[in-house]
């Protein structure tokens, strides 16, 4: 169910969530686990905290202060400091004595300032010992009791030290302890999991795209969930589907191409035989326009064949073939930008696509550019003339099979209509496109743009 909400809005959380959701599966389905995780874990310390470990400070911090009251009246009841310090140290594991009004603190004392050690024990010294003035100390040279409290009635000083174990419990570190320890665990089991789910994605969408390429992954075999196993093989079954069809027209064209090849061989035997004259000159020109139709048509359901993809410097590919035309055509130009562009594809196939592009600028324009140019995502080759162009409503049409424009492109200029279809056929399979524009030279602007 998806809420409707005003465009406006809609806008703005697609922004968001573009801007701060991960956006591969792998992370998204981790944000999934470790949100409710870490938030389950805030709500368990908590309550453990506000429900267990709160309350068993209260009542060690009540114990401590109880003791120290008890000290306290016992001696102005009139029991001696010794007999109060043996009874507190055999008793209570507390150290007491009294200290001289004026006398100096230890130099190892400093104020305790931990309020997860201190805050229960202060609440209940504010609470029991009202007519007193106390401080808390931590004592950094006791071994043992390193918790003082001095406490001053107006009459006597007293110093009580105890350990902290006695004011602090320590359990709620070993519960979160063990709670990241646990979580961890579980998040790298996730994570492990996750992983060869993901890597199972990841490897179709890998082969999806090659295959889209031209690159055909024979080694695939589906793994991981059944989902996930059963896109795989319906995958694996339309590949093959795809590839028979495939093979089976090409097959089908080479046996046409044998038979019409044959009647055309006789035609241009009967034509050698016939004598000289305007008749014998169509005819030929018949004969050679029909082979080229054959040979174009051909070519284009053939497509690239089974020619194997490689890496190649498709830069220094169109520089070449540029090079190559500049010695019929002296003003086509190649504007050098990055060098060392290396691409996977079929290179006779690419190559024959870029050819036949610049072929055709040069044919319809005096001066020709072409550069090429890459990012993260994609290859952009673009070749520029200033020749007639071709008109927007028409740039779709043109890369249509036998469509051709009567006005420029006919059968005196050359073509019959299968060139930048049979390019656009070798883009695509290579999972690339063809975008038509206008140019700064004022013609015609091709810009064929393949995946990395």
């Amino acid at each position: 169910m998806h809420l409707k909400l005003p465009l406006k809005w809609e806008e703005k959380m697609n922004y968001w969530r573009y801007k701060l959701l991960p956006r591969t599966l792998f992370f998204r389905t981790m944000l999934l686990i470790f949100l409710p995780l870490i938030g389950v874990q805030i709500v368990s310390v908590v309550v453990f905290f506000d429900s267990s470990w709160s309350r068993m400070g209260r009542r060690m911090a009540d114990g401590v202060v109880e003791n120290i009251k008890m000290v306290l009246d016992l001696h102005k009841a009139g029991l001696p400091a010794e007999g109060l310090a043996i009874m507190a140290d055999k008793n209570m594991q507390m150290d007491f004595a009294l200290l001289e009004r004026g006398s100096e603190l230890k130099d190892s004392y400093e104020p305790e300032t931990n309020k997860l050690v201190i805050e229960y024990l202060k609440d209940a010294l504010r609470r029991e010992i009202k007519d007193a003035y106390w401080k808390i100390f931590f004592d950094k040279s006791a071994v043992k009791h390193d918790l003082v409290i001095i406490v001053d009635d107006g009459a006597e000083v007293y110093r009580f030290a105890c350990p902290r174990k006695k004011v602090f419990s320590s359990s709620i570190f070993m519960f979160v302890v063990w709670m990241v320890v646990t979580s961890v665990l579980l998040l790298g089991v996730s994570m492990l999991f996750l992983r060869i789910q993901v890597r199972a994605i990841a490897d179709l969408a890998r082969t999806s795209e090659n295959f889209g390429k031209g690159i055909y992954d024979d080694g695939f075999k589906p793994y991981g969930s059944s989902e996930v196993r059963k896109a795989g093989l319906a995958f694996i079954k339309m590949k093959e589907r795809i590839v028979r069809q495939i093979m089976e027209r090409t097959q089908m064209l080479a046996r046409i191409s044998h038979d019409l090849r044959t009647p055309l061989t006789r035609m241009r035997l009967v034509a050698a035989m016939m004598p000289e004259g305007a008749d014998k000159k169509d005819f030929l020109l018949d004969i050679k326009e029909m082979e080229d139709m054959l040979n174009g048509y051909l070519a284009f359901v053939r497509g690239e064949g089974n020619e194997e993809a490689k890496e190649i410097d498709i830069a220094d590919m169109v520089r070449k073939i540029c090079d190559r035309f500049k010695v019929e055509h002296k003003k086509i130009k190649y504007l050098s930008g990055n060098n060392n562009i290396m691409i996977v594809v079929k290179e006779q196939a690419i190559k024959s696509a870029i050819t036949n592009v610049i072929a055709n600028a040069c044919r319809y324009g005096k001066k020709v550019e072409a550069r090429v140019s890459c990012n993260e995502r994609k290859v952009i080759i673009i070749i520029e003339d200033n020749g007639p162009g071709i008109p927007e409503d028409k740039r779709e049409d043109v890369l249509k099979a036998f469509y051709r424009l009567e006005n420029s492109r006919n059968k005196e200029t050359g073509g019959i209509g299968l060139g930048l279809a049979i390019t656009k056929d070798i883009v695509v399979a290579h999972g690339g496109k063809i975008i038509l524009g206008d140019s700064k030279l004022g013609g015609l602007k091709f810009t064929i743009e393949l995946p990395v």
